[in-house]
C-alpha cells in the first residue's frame, strides 16, 4: 500500500488545500450554478485521499488494479474534478473554467466515460454507495478468482447526510456488512447542513450505531477535517479491517473557511457572491482578484502522486506478465465477453414443446457459466422464479469469495446500482433477476445504466398479466412501454425458448445494459424462432404469405404464440397474413430503413399483439391488442382472456382495420 510522500512539505500542502478551496468556489462562480462548500470542506480530506492513500494512474486511468473513488454526494463534483487536474488526469484548467458547461469535461454531476477519472456517474443520492458496494464485490471476487497479484485495491467513498437518508444506502450497507466486505472504505461527511437547512429538520439517526449494526468498523475522528495526519490516521484503521467495511465518520463545516457562510444552508448549493470569494481567498492566503489560481508549485507537487502510481501499475504489468493461470479467462472477464465459442454451448429447444421463458432463461445461464467467465449471477429473493438459480455453483459470500451466485435478499434498489458498481469496475458481468414489476424499484439504477453504458443483464421475469393470481399489484401493464421510453436500455422479450436462447446471444455481446423480459407460464416453441440474426435486428418475419400480405401482426413475448395462432385462422378464412416477431424495439430502431420496411412494408396494415399497455405501438402499428388498465387476481390464462389477449380478439382487431 501507498506510504505516502517520505517528508510532506507543510507549506506546499497548505497551498494545495487552498488552490482546491479557490477552484471550488470559482467554478460554480463562473457558472453562476454549483456547489462549492462540501468541497471547500473536504479539500484537506481530498489532499489525503489522493496525496496519501490511493494508488491511480493518470497516465493509465483504467489500469485494473487501480483503487476506486466513488464521489457518491456527486454535487460536490468541483472537489473531484480540481484533483483529477491536479494530479494529472486529462483534464486541464480550461475544462475546469467551463464547469457545468455544454459538452464540457466537467458536467454538474461526475459522468463514467466522459471525464478522464471518474469510475461511475453518481447523481441521485444513495447510487454511488451502492455502486461501490458492487465494485468491492468485484474486486473480492476477481482476487479470488485470479489472485491478489491481479487485484489487490481498496474502494473509497466519499457520502453525504443525504447519501445516508436515501434508502437504497440502507439496502446497500445491510448487504455489504452481510458480505464482509473489508476493501471497501466510506468516509460519510457529517457536515449536518442540507439544502432544506439544518439536518436536524429531517434527521435524528445515530449513523455509527446504524452501520455497526450493520456489521461494519466504524471508526469517529470527530471533527478533525483540517488535520491531515489525523484523516490520513483514520482511514488507515479503517483500510486495516480486512474482515469488514468500513465507515469513518467525519465531522466538518461545510463552506469553510468563509466566514460568511461556513455551516450555512447558502454553502450547500449556490455560489458565493464575488465580494465573500475575495474575503475567503484571502483568508487562505491566495490572490484574492485571481480566479483559477494554481501555482506551479502545487502542481508539481500534486503531479507526483500519480506518477508514484505510474511506478506502481508498472510493477503490476510486470506481475501480470508472468502470471501462469488462466489467462484467457482472465482476459474474457476483463474485456466482458465470451470465451471463443461461447455461444455455441447455448441450449436448443424442439418445436412443440412447451417451456417458459425464465425456465429457457436459466438453461441458457447453466450452459453460459464455464464459457462466460466474468458472469456473477444473483437475485433479489427471487433467485429461483425469476430464471437466475444456476445450477453447480455455489454461493458468493463472506466465507466463499469465488462463488459465481450472488443472494441480494429483498434489495431491488442496490442491486441494481451495485451490478453498475461491478460493471464499471471491469471484470465482472452481472446478472440480477426479480419480477418485472419490481423493476420500477430498480428504475434509478437502471436509468444511471443506461447513462453509463454499463453492462449488465437484467432478467425480469412474470412479464404480464400471465403471473395470474397474485393480482394487479404484481401484474405489469405499464412497465415493458415505460422502459422502451429509456434512451440506452436494450429490451428482448422473447416469445419463446430458442429466441430466448438468441437474445443471450445479445445480451452478452452488446456493450450497454440488457433486459430480458420473460414469462411465468410454458410457451409453445414455434417453427422459426432459432434465428439468431433476426432477433439482433429486433425484430423478423416470423411466418409469411404467398404473395404481398393484406395484413401483419406483430408480436412480442408469449403472445408470438397467440398471433400465429390468428394468422392461420385468417389465412384459411382468406385473408393473407405476416406475423412478425418483435422482441426488441430498440434494435428494430437501429435498422436501416430497407430492413425495417422489408419487414414491416409501408401500406400493408399492422396489428400489434402484447399482454401490456399499448402506448407507444402507433410508431408501428394501426390497430393494437393490449391491456390499458390494470389487472386482476385470478389464474393467469383467465386473466388474459378477461382482459382482451384472445384468439377473437385479435381476429376481430384485423377485420376492424381492414375494414
Amino acid at each position: 500500500m501507498n506510504e505516502g510522500l517520505a517528508s510532506t512539505d507543510d507549506e506546499v500542502a497548505a497551498r494545495t488545500i487552498g488552490a482546491i478551496r479557490g477552484l471550488a468556489m470559482d467554478m460554480p462562480r463562473a457558472a453562476n450554478s454549483g456547489h462549492p462548500g462540501t468541497a471547500m470542506a473536504l479539500a484537506p480530506l481530498a489532499y489525503v485521499l489522493w496525496g496519501r492513500i490511493m494508488r491511480f494512474d493518470p497516465s493509465d486511468p483504467n489500469w485494473p488494479d487501480r483503487d476506486r473513488f466513488v464521489l457518491s454526494c456527486g454535487h460536490a463534483s468541483v472537489l473531484l474534478y480540481s484533483m483529477l487536474h491536479l494530479t494529472g488526469y486529462d483534464v486541464g484548467l480550461e475544462d475546469l473554467r467551463d464547469f457545468r458547461q455544454w459538452d464540457s469535461l466537467t458536467p454538474g454531476h461526475p459522468e463514467v466515460h466522459h471525464t478522464p477519472g471518474v469510475e461511475v456517474t453518481t447523481g441521485p443520492l444513495g447510487q454511488g454507495i451502492a455502486n461501490a458496494v458492487g465494485m468491492a464485490v468485484a474486486e473480492e471476487s476477481l482476487r479470488a478468482r485470479f489472485g491478489p497479484g491481479l487485484f489487490d485495491h481498496h474502494t473509497f467513498v466519499i457520502a453525504s447526510d443525504g447519501d445516508l437518508m436515501e434508502g437504497i444506502s440502507h439496502e446497500a450497507a445491510s448487504l455489504a456488512g452481510h458480505l464482509g466486505l473489508g476493501r471497501l472504505v466510506v468516509i460519510y461527511d457529517d457536515n449536518r447542513i442540507t439544502i432544506d437547512g439544518s439536518t436536524d429538520l429531517a434527521l435524528s439517526d445515530d449513523a455509527a450505531s446504524r452501520f455497526r449494526s450493520y456489521g461494519w468498523h466504524v471508526d469517529e475522528p470527530g471533527d478533525v477535517g483540517e488535520d491531515l495526519d489525523a484523516l490520513e490516521a483514520s482511514i488507515r484503521r479503517a483500510m486495516a479491517v480486512t474482515d469488514r467495511p468500513s465507515l469513518v465518520v467525519l465531522q466538518t463545516h461545510i463552506g469553510h473557511p468563509s466566514a460568511k457562510y461556513v455551516d450555512t444552508p447558502d454553502a450547500h448549493g449556490s455560489p458565493f457572491d464575488p465580494d465573500e470569494i475575495a474575503r475567503t481567498k484571502e483568508l487562505l492566503g491566495i490572490p484574492a482578484q485571481e480566479t483559477f489560481w494554481v501555482p506551479s508549485d502545487v502542481v508539481a507537487h500534486t503531479r507526483r502522486f500519480g506518477e508514484r502510481g505510474a511506478a506502481e501499475r508498472e510493477a503490476w504489468e510486470q506481475r501480470a506478465a508472468t502470471w501462469d493461470g488462466d489467462r484467457d479467462g482472465l482476459a474474457a472477464c476483463l474485456e466482458g465477453r465470451g470465451l471463443p465459442g461461447w455461444d455455441e454451448a447455448l441450449p436448443v429447444w424442439e418445436p412443440g414443446s412447451k417451456v417458459a421463458t425464465r425456465v429457457a432463461s436459466k438453461d441458457c445461464l447453466d450452459a453460459l457459466m464455464d464459457q462466460v467467465p466474468g458472469l456473477l449471477v444473483g437475485g433479489a429473493d427471487l433467485t429461483g422464479n425469476t430464471g437466475v438459480g444456476v445450477s453447480g455453483q455455489h454461493a458468493f459470500s463472506a466465507g466463499s469469495r469465488d462463488g459465481r451466485l450472488l443472494y441480494y435478499g429483498v434489495r431491488e434498489h442496490a442491486m441494481g446500482a451495485a451490478m453498475n458498481g461491478m460493471a464499471l469496475h471491469g471484470g465482472i458481468l452481472p446478472v440480477g433477476g426479480t419480477f418485472f414489476i419490481f423493476s420500477d424499484y430498480m428504475r434509478p439504477a437502471v436509468r444511471l445504466a443506461a447513462l453509463s453504458d454499463a453492462h449488465v443483464i437484467y432478467s425480469w421475469s412474470h412479464d404480464s398479466v400471465g403471473v395470474g393470481e397474485d393480482g394487479p399489484t404484481h401484474q405489469p401493464i405499464e412497465q415493458l412501454a415505460s422502459l422502451r421510453a429509456m434512451p440506452g436500455l436494450c429490451l428482448l422479450r422473447p416469445g419463446d425458448a430458442n429466441e430466448t436462447a438468441m437474445a443471450w446471444r445479445v445480451a452478452v455481446e452488446h456493450e450497454g445494459p440488457v433486459g430480458l423480459i420473460l414469462s411465468r407460464q410454458n410457451l409453445t416453441v414455434l417453427e422459426g424462432t432459432a434465428n439468431a440474426e433476426g432477433v439482433r435486428r429486433g425484430a423478423y418475419v416470423l411466418r409469411d404469405t404467398q404473395g404481398v400480405p393484406a395484413v401483419v401482426l406483430a408480436a412480442s413475448g408469449s403472445e408470438l404464440g397467440l398471433a400465429v395462432e390468428a394468422a392461420e385462422q385468417l389465412v384459411r378464412s382468406g385473408v393473407a397474413t405476416r406475423v412478425v416477431s418483435m422482441p426488441s424495439w430498440d434494435l428494430f430502431i437501429t435498422q436501416d430503413d430497407q430492413y425495417r420496411n422489408e419487414v414491416l412494408p409501408a401500406g400493408t396494415p399492422v396489428v400489434s399483439v402484447e399482454a401490456g399497455s399499448t402506448f407507444g405501438w402507433s410508431r408501428w402499428a394501426d390497430r393494437s391488442v393490449g391491456i390499458d388498465r390494470f389487472g386482476s387476481s385470478a389464474p393467469g390464462d383467465v386473466a388474459m382472456a378477461k382482459l382482451g389477449i384472445t384468439l377473437d380478439a385479435v381476429v376481430s382487431a384485423v377485420n376492424d382495420v381492414l375494414g
